[in-house]
């Protein structure tokens, strides 16, 4: 069971780099969003290039999911789909995180899975959680996903009020999926 904590409400960009400075202005399906004032200059998304950089994502979302994972959780994603690993970096500082996979359902339907979502603190509200997410969606698409699910708790009405403005729905209830007892909602997105 993987929880989440997404953290921020607004809309990113699905660009090569997305960089957020000053107002954020970014690009997606040819409209220009205007977001807030990013006071810690300019942030970027990157995809996650080698085993490296796995400490800094370990800590940064250590921070703030609700339940423990080991290194093996985290390898078992990195290194299995490194092309849907991304973070959102301030110079060289890894502020924001996003751990996905893509496999075949039981289904035959490919279905991509946001394992991990997490963006620190003080970087929060500024579209990074937001241009994570679209960017792991883009590069799923490209990889011919046909839907994209997660879960977050059932609490976490930031998280969900991120990924419904990004299009997710909610799915299902699982009851007391986390360790803590509390119950999880399921959200999807349809890509086909």
């Amino acid at each position: 069971r993987l929880g989440r904590m997404a953290t921020d409400d607004g809309v990113g960009a699905d660009k090569a780099v997305a960089v957020v400075e000053g107002q954020d202005v970014t690009k997606h399906g040819g409209q220009e969003n205007t977001g807030s004032t990013a006071p810690h200059g300019r942030c970027r998304v990157e995809p996650y290039e080698s085993e490296a950089q796995l400490p800094r994502i370990m800590e940064l979302i250590a921070k703030d999911l609700s339940e423990p994972y080991s290194v093996y959780t985290y390898r078992y994603f990195i290194h299995n789909w490194p092309q849907l690993c991304f973070l959102a970096m301030d110079g060289d500082a890894c502020v924001g995180a996003i751990v996905c996979k893509l496999a075949q359902h039981k289904s035959g339907s490919y279905r991509g899975y946001i394992a991990m979502l997490a963006v620190q603190k003080e970087y929060r509200k500024q579209k990074l959680g937001s241009a994570l997410v679209r960017r792991a969606v883009a590069k799923m698409r490209e990889e011919n996903a046909d839907e994209v699910v997660l879960e977050t708790e059932v609490t976490n009405t930031s998280a969900m009020g991120l990924y419904e403005k990004l299009g997710f729905v909610r799915d299902k209830r699982l009851y007391r999926y986390y360790l803590s007892g509390v119950d999880a909602l399921r959200l999807k997105l349809w890509l086909n």
